[in-house]
């Protein structure tokens, strides 16, 4: 029995010796994991000399290693905010706007009519004239009309109200856009520019025109611009032939612009030069509607009559004058006398020049001598041969043989 016990006690007592020596071996394994930083003081530790023998330990307990901090991002917002305010000092300080010019009560008013087209152009004339106390532009554009669809609006029956209401000193007008659709003639309804419709169409525009001429109101008509579509730029060249012929009918003006929004080739163009030659967009994505800088471009074109009409009203500096010291407009004399001959030419003396011949007479030149004499001045010297003032052309005389002649030939007998 005890030697039993004895064999179990030593059985235990190896396993035990065992496990110990096994923890004792995966003791430095489990918690020695070294890293980069502990490594290297390892080394350091390993390849001490004498020196650091002695005071090594003295100096590394006055010196305790400092923990590593990190440093802090800044958050994302207080940077965007840093980059939004950088933006906002770097950007420029805008000027302020002009301060608007008071207009004077007797200003003379530019009525401006017609579809959305004519209210760009409205926008234009009122840039135009903004710092021009004599002028007044009112804009009584209707952008959805036109006269195809009189159900919806009837410019020749609201004509009337609107000059009586405003009195303007002249009418511009700018319509056609909304016009390419059926017109309704005798209770048919009729293609747009068919031999009915266009028949229909010409006396609407002349029964507007005639309106303006009654009222003895001038009429300046601004033609419509090309459009990115050419089906509806060709119908757009056959409304301006129609407001061009019905306009000069009453004496009034027609604005072309077509050839300042198309290319060299006649061709649409989104962008192209302004008033002042500088390249800009002038309609807008749609190839229909026109941007500010071709509102501006369109008004550049009407001011050309319109300040023939408007005189000195145009002037910055009227508000000094007054308007009282401008002459009346009067567009038509009420009693004209008519022109049915004309006055009589002299034919001796038909520029009234002192001259004696007729257009396409041939003239004899007149020597430099002789015109000298005839006109009572002393003639001038003539240069003599071989002097440096002497440029007459001379001629090269043939030079005579110094040879003697022969004895004369002798006959043969």
């Amino acid at each position: 029995m005890k030697a039993n016990r004895t064999k179990k006690s030593d059985g235990s007592g190896k396993c035990i010796a065992l496990a110990v020596v096994a923890f004792s071996l995966a003791m430095p394994a489990a918690t020695a994991i070294p890293s980069t930083a502990e490594a290297q003081e390892y080394r350091r530790e390993q390849r001490r000399g004498l020196f650091d023998l002695l005071f090594g330990g003295a100096l590394r307990q006055r010196q305790p290693e400092r923990p590593a901090t990190r440093q802090r991002s800044a958050p994302r917002k207080q940077q965007g905010t840093q980059r939004r305010r950088s933006a906002t000092r770097s950007a420029a300080p805008q000027p302020p706007p002009p301060p608007e010019v008071e207009k004077l009560e007797n200003a003379r008013v530019v009525l401006v009519l017609g579809d959305f087209l004519a209210g760009g152009l409205a926008e234009g004339l009122s840039s135009a004239y903004a710092e021009s106390p004599g002028v007044r532009v009112v804009n009584r554009s209707n952008g959805s009309s036109g006269f195809v669809r009189d159900d919806y609006y009837d410019w020749n029956g609201e004509i009337a109200g609107i000059l009586e209401e405003v009195s303007p000193t002249v009418v511009v007008m700018m319509i056609g856009s909304n016009d390419r659709q059926q017109l309704v003639v005798d209770g048919k309804r009729e293609a747009p520019r068919s031999e009915a419709w266009l028949v229909e169409y010409t006396q609407r525009v002349e029964t507007f025109a005639a309106a303006l001429e009654e009222k003895q109101i001038p009429l300046i008509w601004s033609g419509l611009p090309s459009f990115k579509s050419s089906s509806m730029s060709s119908d757009m060249l056959a409304f301006n032939d129609i407001y061009k012929t019905a306009v000069e009918a009453v004496d009034g003006s027609f604005v072309d612009i077509w050839d300042g929004f198309v290319d060299e080739n006649g061709g649409f163009i989104f962008t192209g030069p302004d008033m002042n030659g500088q390249p800009v967009r002038l309609r807008g994505s749609d190839g229909i509607n026109l941007t500010r800088s071709g509102k501006r471009k369109v008004a550049f074109y009407v001011e050309k009559p319109l300040n023939k009409l408007l005189g000195e009203a145009v002037s910055p500096d009227i508000g000094e004058l007054g308007m009282e010291s401008l002459p009346v407009l009067v567009l038509h004399p009420e009693n004209p006398s008519p022109v049915n001959r004309t006055m009589p030419i002299s034919l001796s003396d038909p520029a009234l020049d002192g001259g004696l011949e007729l257009m396409g007479a041939v003239v004899k030149p007149i020597a430099r001598q002789e015109r000298g004499q005839s006109d009572g001045a002393t003639p001038e010297p003539v240069a003599q041969p071989g002097r440096a003032d002497n440029f007459s052309l001379r001629t090269n005389a043939t030079p005579k043989s110094e040879t003697p002649p022969g004895p004369p030939a002798q006959a043969t007998p």
